[in-house]
C-alpha cells in the first residue's frame, strides 16, 4: 500500500507493509513477535504489546543494515491433541 503526506509543503508517497504480530500471555504479560523481521516487545496489554512491536520493528529496520529477505507470510494453523498429553 503507498500513502501520501505532505512534509515540507512537498508530497510525499509512504510505502506500507502489512507485517504479522504473534502474540500470546507468557508470566503475566503479553509478548508480541514478528515472524517476518524477528523482532518482539511486551506490554500488559494486547494493544501495547503490538504498539511496542510495531516500534521496535520500526526501530530496528532503521538502523538494519540489510533490508530483511522478501519471506512469504506466516501461516497460522490448529492442530489437535489427545487429552491427557504432557506438553
Amino acid at each position: 500500500m503507498v500513502i501520501q503526506t505532505r512534509e515540507d509543503d512537498n508530497l510525499v508517497k509512504i510505502s506500507m507493509r502489512t507485517l504479522t504480530a504473534l502474540v500470546y500471555k507468557e508470566e503475566g504479560v503479553y509478548v508480541a513477535e514478528c515472524p517476518e523481521v524477528g523482532t518482539a516487545s511486551q506490554g500488559d496489554t494486547v494493544e501495547e504489546a503490538v504498539a511496542n512491536l510495531k516500534e521496535a520493528t520500526e526501530l530496528y529496520l532503521e538502523v538494519c543494515e540489510c533490508p530483511p529477505e522478501e519471506r512469504h507470510r506466516p501461516i497460522l494453523t490448529t492442530f489437535e491433541l489427545a487429552d491427557g498429553i504432557q506438553a
